[in-house]
């Protein structure tokens, strides 16, 4: 029997758990050449009017983050035009925060089916995470706290790291172990 290889690699987590600099070591890690792509990306592409819109995605100044349907619409287009370079035969790593927790989740299930997911979670304690929020100075403060743990709640991973307390690259190495 062939061995089944690892197609996709989905990494969630609140905002500043660390998954960014986990994709990049694991980009590093791995032996052959994997393809990232993370939340972050996509709204960037979006329009900055969506940015601004209740159909869109809203940063709240609290640090909570709303999302409509137009950007919902967006995001499905996104989820299987990614699904579907995989399904051409590259390897991709998706860097993404599950503000809908199990909902979420289940949306990637639906783009991924037939492929081989490795799911991945990435935490981090929230003070931990909230004074990386400060230091970067690119986030609303208040959403890294905010998400730390919603984003987990209800989704099922095959593997868990923990960035609270470990560098990027042993995360990485942990992850790119359960690889195939």
């Amino acid at each position: 029997m062939t061995p089944v290889t690892t197609q996709l690699i989905i990494l969630n987590g609140g905002s500043s758990s660390g998954k960014s600099g986990i994709v990049r070591c694991l980009q590093d890690a791995l032996p052959d050449p994997w393809l990232a792509f993370g939340c972050d990306s996509l709204v960037d592409a979006m329009p900055a009017r969506m940015q601004a819109s209740n159909d869109g995605i809203e940063f709240a100044a609290d640090g909570r983050v709303n999302v409509g349907k137009d950007f919902m619409v967006l995001q499905t287009a996104w989820q299987e035009g990614v699904v579907a370079m995989a399904r051409a035969g590259a390897r991709i790593i998706i860097d993404d925060v599950f503000l809908g927790g199990a909902g979420s989740q289940q949306r990637w299930q639906k783009a991924v089916a037939g492929l081989t997911v490795l799911w991945v979670g990435v935490r981090c304690d929230s003070t931990v995470a909230a004074g990386r929020e400060i230091a970067r100075g690119d986030r609303v403060p208040g959403m890294a706290a905010l998400q730390a743990d919603v984003v987990h709640q209800g989704v099922s991973y095959d593997l868990e790291v923990d960035t609270t307390h470990t560098e990027s690259l042993e995360c990485a190495r942990t992850i790119s172990a359960h690889v195939s």
